[in-house]
């Protein structure tokens, strides 16, 4: 599915001027560089990976071999959080948190120079 997903953005960013600009939001493929040509394309901003309900760990392991594209993990990055944590506790497992997603997002990192928005 995520191969035929691909084939038709591909597809349909061929349909757009040069001055239009994309932003894509897209779950973690299992194949690896499987949005390489998105991350690439003139007309792409940014391939943003949601964590797909992954535990943080594998969705930062999936994410480091997909070069050029950063999470945006909303859910990942709640992982272990509870009310019942101490403000310290709270704040070192949010911490750490941010940290692991920040250095899974930079381990691949973009293959292109991003292109200036008007």
């Amino acid at each position: 599915c995520e191969a035929m997903l691909r084939s038709v953005l591909i597809e349909n960013l061929k349909l757009l001027r040069n001055d239009q600009k994309l932003m894509f939001k897209l779950t973690l493929p299992d194949v690896d560089d499987l949005y390489e040509t998105l991350v690439t394309h003139p007309n792409v901003v940014r391939v943003v990976a949601l964590s797909g309900g992954y535990t943080r760990a594998e969705a930062n392991a999936l994410l480091a071999r997909q070069h050029g594209v950063v999470a945006s993990f909303s859910r990942a990055l709640t992982e272990g959080l509870r009310d019942d944590l101490t403000q310290d506790a709270f704040d070192k497992m949010l911490d750490t948190s941010i940290q692991a997603i920040f250095d899974a997002s930079k381990a691949s990192p973009v293959t292109k120079e991003l292109h200036a928005h008007k």
